[in-house]
């Protein structure tokens, strides 16, 4: 049995697959006063999410109004399902972790607001660690943490580009399809309960 069951947060723990494109660019274009494409607001998000960007300038470069950081945040959701299956899945593979590309400060707001921190022990944030998915080091970085061989870790994520990198240091892999639309050579399940 895998000991380690390690999640994705955007489009596998909340419904936004895309973050940026469906949620932050839509705000800041609300509430923004600074001209930008959607290439710049995702060129800005890329740079905090590495922690190379303090939110404070973030903001100021997407001319938003920073006491607006909760405004943004209250438009996460989560997938429906996912606080039945997580003590579910707790239950089957002993201990879960998230692993995601996120600013450390949202990451750490989203998981106390939706009591994840209930259910998931461990948390490898790209804002904390300077390294983004689908690099291989951000993987290594969780192996080594974790404490156990890549085979033993069972790695969810909603984008087969993350999955092919995780597969490639050795991590088990399962994409997460809820439209049931896609091809793909790893695993496919259609919602987190079947992981159990």
């Amino acid at each position: 049995m895998p000991e380690v069951l390690v999640l994705d947060a955007m489009g596998v723990l909340y419904q936004a697959g895309d973050d940026v494109a469906e949620l932050l660019v839509p705000f800041v274009r609300r509430h923004g006063t600074a001209n930008l494409s959607a290439e710049d607001i995702d060129r800005a998000y890329v740079a905090a999410s590495l922690g190379r960007m303090e939110l404070a300038e973030f903001w100021t470069r997407m001319g938003v109004d920073a006491t607006c950081e909760d405004d943004y945040l209250a438009g996460h959701r989560l997938i429906d399902g996912t606080l039945d299956a997580l003590p579910r899945l707790r239950a089957r593979y002993g201990r879960l972790a998230c692993l995601s590309n996120d600013v450390s400060q949202w990451s750490l707001k989203l998981r106390r607001q939706f009591g994840l921190a209930a259910w998931i022990d461990s948390w490898f944030i790209s804002g904390d660690l300077g390294l983004r998915k689908p690099s291989p080091d951000i993987y290594r970085r969780a192996i080594a943490d974790l404490g156990v061989t890549p085979q033993e870790i069972v790695f969810v994520d909603d984008r087969p580009r993350n999955l092919d990198a995780a597969r490639d240091v050795g991590l088990q892999t399962v994409l997460l399809d809820i439209g049931g639309k896609a091809t793909s050579p790893h695993r496919t399940i259609r919602s987190l309960a079947e992981l159990v």
